[in-house]
């Protein structure tokens, strides 16, 4: 099994918000969409917070294996979903679709309610 990092629980983890992921979420075999980088950045930089949380975030991005935005993967973000989704959703869950159609067991962890619902409609096991 492995555990495909969504945003929302990397960020929770990262700026230790209200709902934080487990600790044993960090001794799972982690990996997520290269967009996980930019979305952490982005909201890093967006705070302002390089100075504090600017080796932590590194850190975390350097424990998760980065799925790169492949044609299969974009061409299936392009394809109806049975639900809507955002954009960036849209990505990331091609992206867990691309693993388990190579055989993966995939859980997905993820705090955002639109991302659960997704998955959930889509027969992804959830994490947490």
């Amino acid at each position: 099994m492995i555990v495909y990092l969504d945003t929302s629980a990397a960020l929770a983890h990262l700026f230790a918000e209200d709902r934080v992921p487990p600790a044993e979420l960090w001794e799972q075999p982690l990996v997520s969409s290269r967009l996980l980088e930019y979305e952490i950045w982005t909201r890093v930089h967006a705070r302002r917070l390089i100075a504090t949380h600017g080796e932590a975030a590194r850190l975390l991005i350097s424990h998760v294996a980065m799925l790169e935005l492949a044609h299969p993967v974009l061409s299936r973000a392009l394809e109806p979903f049975p639900t809507a989704v955002r954009t960036l959703d849209a990505l990331h869950l091609a992206s867990i679709e691309f693993l388990r159609t190579r055989g993966q067991d995939v859980r997905l962890a993820a705090y955002d309610d639109r991302m659960i619902g997704a998955a959930r409609r889509l027969g992804i096991p959830l994490y947490f």
